[in-house]
């Protein structure tokens, strides 16, 4: 498939999804056996990458460029911006800390983002022996099944996943305030859920597993994938503020209608949007 440009026409996204689906399938094998690899390349505190996070971000990121033309951004290796023009978006191991002390909860992540925005997510987990793809216009699946467009609902009624944190952390969203958030959250929700994979909160949020998820990381690896999974299904994405989310914005708050109203009107209510502490 030739490099797009500015003369061409817009790509085929179901086509683009198959390849990429067929790449995700044939690094699984080893996704499975490796499971409980140690890290081999430290990358802050208690964060790390194994080697199959290496050896499989080479061989997608390779893998869908030659076969697509289209250029490709890693978590381990980088690559272009992701804020410019069709760029695939890999993380090859999300959930890496589950994934090396052997839990099912973690995945490999595809995306593709036009201009910045989410057009395209596979949400491979290996482990779980599930496989999600969405895409624009194109409704979501799991393992090659149609699944429904998300129903409405009430925070009261739902499952809502919250993303891992350190409660000492400052940053743009400290811990303390985090935990405020999230002790409101718990008198609200019929249950709270923390995973360890963003990748997979947002393909449970779109597959209705989850009702809703909060995640107050920016990494584009992390996010995009699962951001197109869930506007896919009918869900809503924004940043914390109930702003449009794209690869360039802080936070992401995924949800089905109705929910994704409540939580940002709980978010508004305990912070005000003013998070320093």
């Amino acid at each position: 498939m030739a490099s797009p440009s500015a003369c061409s026409p817009t790509p085929d996204l179901r086509d683009l999804a198959q390849t990429a689906g067929e790449v995700l399938e044939a690094v699984s094998p080893r996704f499975r056996a490796d499971r409980g690899a140690a890290g081999v390349v430290g990358k802050g505190d208690r964060d790390f990458a194994t080697q199959v996070d290496l050896d499989l971000e080479r061989f997608i990121c390779d893998e869908l460029t030659t076969r697509t033309g289209l250029p490709c951004h890693g978590e381990e290796f980088g690559g272009p911006p992701v804020d410019e023009g069709l760029v695939w978006v890999v993380d090859p191991v999300d959930g890496t800390f589950n994934y090396s002390t052997g839990s099912p909860m973690a995945g490999m992540l595809v995306g593709l983002c036009d201009d910045g925005a989410p057009v395209l997510g596979l949400t491979w987990l290996p482990l779980l022996d599930e496989r999600y793809v969405g895409f624009a216009d194109g409704g979501l699946t799991c393992n090659g099944q149609d699944l429904p467009t998300l129903a409405p609902m009430t925070l009261h009624q739902s499952v809502v996943a919250f993303g891992a944190f350190n409660e000492r952390a400052r940053g743009r969203y400290p811990g303390a305030r985090r935990i405020e958030v999230l002790a409101a959250l718990s008198g609200r929700a019929a249950r709270l859920r923390m995973s360890g994979s963003t990748g997979v909160d947002l393909a449970f949020t779109a597959a209705g597993t989850y009702n809703g998820a909060i995640t107050f990381g920016s990494h584009a690896w992390d996010n995009v994938g699962g951001a197109a999974l869930v506007r896919a299904a009918g869900g809503i994405v924004t940043d914390v503020a109930g702003e449009q989310w794209t690869v360039s914005s802080p936070s992401l708050v995924a949800a089905a209608p109705g929910v994704h109203g409540e939580l940002i009107e709980l978010i508004d209510s305990v912070t005000g949007q003013e998070w320093e502490i």
